[in-house]
């Protein structure tokens, strides 16, 4: 794809908004239209982001289906990759234009077209999960655009992997400062709380819609590993109920080795 490649953003929100400013930046020919209306006016773009709700993403595809133009690539970008891939298979078989599923792992505590910025993808992942009959034209012409928008890393999975990964590394997350926050004691933190505490707090306050929409499309993921972790922190619990110093201490020493790991692999 090259620099005088059409692109379009449905949704205007953080995420559209980014992509926007950052493929202006990169120097391309970009329009940005809202999540919701018309949306059949795509003739000539080459490169279609749709920024929007996991719920909206399948509507709309198959609105602006007929009106796009041969050799176009759709990118979906929202953060569940199951459903919508599943819906959509049909695509496999398309011929005259591509869908590929997309996540940008970049993002804000705020939302909203007005929190967008040219630089929110700058050193970022994004990862895509493609239907394996594109081969590797497409995929290699993709990338190139999405380096060019700042994107340090392309990381290629399946659905259900991308799904399983997300529900742990981010949702798990956003659940856990959710609740946390909540607690009483949050009210008298100050000059109480350093770095640990921004660190469990920084996500607690996700946008309920959005949010709500992506951990119910990703349920059957995420209720695994929210089980898991609920079983350990019982392990801690019980511990502490039963006055079981070396359970307590047993757990520590494996979190200690699994930190370890983790470090080694950062």
């Amino acid at each position: 794809m090259s620099k005088d490649l059409r692109i379009a953003v449905i949704g205007r929100g953080l995420i559209g908004g980014s992509l926007e400013k950052a493929a202006r930046r990169a120097g391309y020919d970009v329009a940005i239209f809202p999540g919701r209306g018309d949306h059949t006016s795509l003739a000539g773009y080459g490169l279609i982001f749709i920024a929007v709700p996991p719920a909206s993403v399948v509507p709309i595809v198959n609105e602006i289906a007929p009106f796009l133009s041969d050799g176009a690539t759709v990118v979906d970008i929202a953060g569940v990759k199951t459903p919508i891939c599943r819906d959509l298979h049909q695509l496999i078989f398309e011929k005259r234009w591509n869908f590929v599923g997309g996540h940008p792992m970049a993002g804000k505590e705020k939302t909203g077209y007005a929190q967008a910025t040219e630089t929110l993808f700058d050193g970022a992942s994004m990862i895509l999960t493609p239907f394996p009959s594109y081969g590797r034209d497409v995929l290699d012409r993709l990338e190139v655009v999405l380096r060019d928008m700042g994107f340090a890393r392309i990381v290629y999975t399946n659905p259900q992997h991308h799904d399983e990964m997300i529900a742990f590394t981010s949702q798990l997350c956003h659940l856990i400062s959710s609740a946390y926050v909540r607690d009483q004691h949050v009210r008298e933190h100050v000059g109480y709380s350093a770095g640990s505490f921004r660190d469990m707090v920084r996500v607690g306050a996700p946008d309920p819609d959005i949010w709500t929409d992506l951990f119910f499309s990703n349920r059957d993921a995420l209720l695994p590993v929210l089980t898991d972790y609920i079983k350990r922190l019982e392990s801690f619990q019980k511990a502490l109920e039963t006055g079981d110093r070396e359970q307590m201490h047993r757990d520590l020493e494996e979190g200690v080795r699994a930190k370890k790991t983790l470090d080694e692999r950062i």
